[in-house]
């Protein structure tokens, strides 16, 4: 059943502004005190091309190849670069399925032992703490089902606390989402203050996308 007018006023009395059948913008999400515009803005170059030069990220935000040194050695240094890695296809090196496996678990003091125990597995990717009716949710990466099932056997169900597993078998694989750049670009474009051309403080650009993922530290000034 509707509201009428009256319940739809806030406290006071005053009548909330009509939209006029324009979508409202969302409102900017501030960034942490020791990040800017810029730094965001180099975060977005090297999670397009982790390789691409000091000179040429320079070019780009309009500052000198030393001052973006000096801004990515503080990203660094704060922990919101936590480092450059190559990106791996494991199904071309034979590990090409992927198995959750959602856990049931002793709580309290046992669920970090077993989840000690569950991350030295090589197979095991990741372990999350979940909430609803499992506790752990576990992904791995293995050949086949024979490898599944003696990660099962003979490691995963030899663990001390866990009472039940439940396996999901991913049955195809998608395209990785470029997860951290989305969200990095995302950040830059709702950032106070951004009009496009940056905040103020020097241009904001981003260039063209780039296919694939970061791999391995820039450094060097040279193009």
């Amino acid at each position: 059943m509707g509201k009428s007018p009256d319940e739809l006023r806030p406290p006071g009395g005053h009548r909330l502004p009509s939209p006029a059948g324009r979508a409202l913008a969302p409102p900017p999400r501030p960034l942490p005190p020791a990040v800017d515009t810029i730094d965001v803005s180099i975060l977005v170059h090297l999670l397009r091309d982790a390789r691409a030069s000091l000179r040429h990220i320079g070019q780009a935000v309009g500052m000198s190849a030393p001052a973006v040194a000096e801004r990515i050695g503080r990203l660094e240094r704060t922990g919101v670069v936590r480092g450059y890695r190559a990106e791996v296809d494991w199904e071309r090196l034979g590990l090409g399925l992927v198995v959750y496996v959602g856990v049931v678990a002793d709580q309290g003091g046992e669920q970090p032992l077993a989840v000690r125990e569950l991350r030295r597995i090589p197979e095991v990717e990741d372990v999350e703490v979940v909430t609803g009716p499992l506790d752990l949710l576990v992904r791995l990466r293995v050949r086949d089902h024979q490898h599944l099932r003696d990660c099962l056997f003979d490691r995963i169900w030899k663990i001390p606390g866990l009472h039940r597993t439940e396996t999901f078998i991913c049955l195809g694989r998608l395209p990785p989402k470029a997860f951290d750049l989305e969200l990095a670009e995302s950040l830059l474009a709702s950032a106070p203050g951004r009009d496009g051309l940056g905040n103020g403080r020097g241009p904001v650009t981003a260039g063209p996308p780039r296919a694939g993922r970061p791999s391995p530290p820039p450094r060097s000034g040279g193009g």
